[in-house]
């Protein structure tokens, strides 16, 4: 733990700073997502070797697969803010001074507080949609195919679980950039 030029501690994590509880948190998450890659793997692993050696391929391998490696590309956004990762125009942040940063940074979070408000009105209909049939039941959308699991309508949940965790996390980085001092 080191100190922020406004004396807020935080945790350091290479060449980026974790500020809050929520992004700390989320950032030591990452470590339980990636076995969902090791996962994916053993489950392909397993599907070649039912295939081709025993001539018994799977009906669920390549959903699973597909469903896992999404859900993960999913979580990866928050995961990169909450790491401070997020794309950003270095060339002009790096060149105005700390103020300058400061007013960026707030400038951003207002834009991406936008962003996420629409995309999570979009996204609350769209796992409405997937998750409750037209007269309101709760019915979860299948793929369509023999084994049919709700994987789209999962990811669809976990999309707008994403989004409002990025909006949280969006106005924790606000709040703290309002309370950054201009010159640090």
């Amino acid at each position: 733990m080191v100190d922020d030029p406004d004396g807020a501690p935080r945790e350091e994590t290479g060449d980026a700073a974790i500020h809050t509880a929520l992004d700390r948190l989320v950032a030591g998450s990452a470590k339980v997502f990636a076995w969902a890659i090791f996962l994916a793997f053993a489950i392909s692993v397993y599907e070649v070797v039912a295939r081709y050696v025993f001539k018994a391929p799977t009906f669920w391998a390549h959903e699973t697969t597909t469903f896992l490696i999404a859900a993960i590309f999913l979580i990866g956004g928050p995961i990169a803010l909450a790491r401070d990762k997020h794309i950003r125009v270095r060339m002009i942040y790096d060149a105005v001074p700390p103020g300058g940063r400061r007013l960026l940074d707030i400038f951003n979070a207002i834009v991406a507080l936008i962003f996420f408000t629409g995309l999570g009105y979009a996204g609350a209909i769209m796992t409405w949609k997937a998750t409750h049939t037209p007269t309101g039941d709760i019915h979860l959308e299948g793929t369509g195919t023999a084994w049919n699991p709700p994987t789209p309508a999962l990811l669809k949940i976990i999309i707008l679980a994403c989004v409002v965790l990025m909006f949280v996390q969006t106005v924790l980085h606000l709040v703290r950039a309002i309370r950054r001092n201009g010159s640090s």
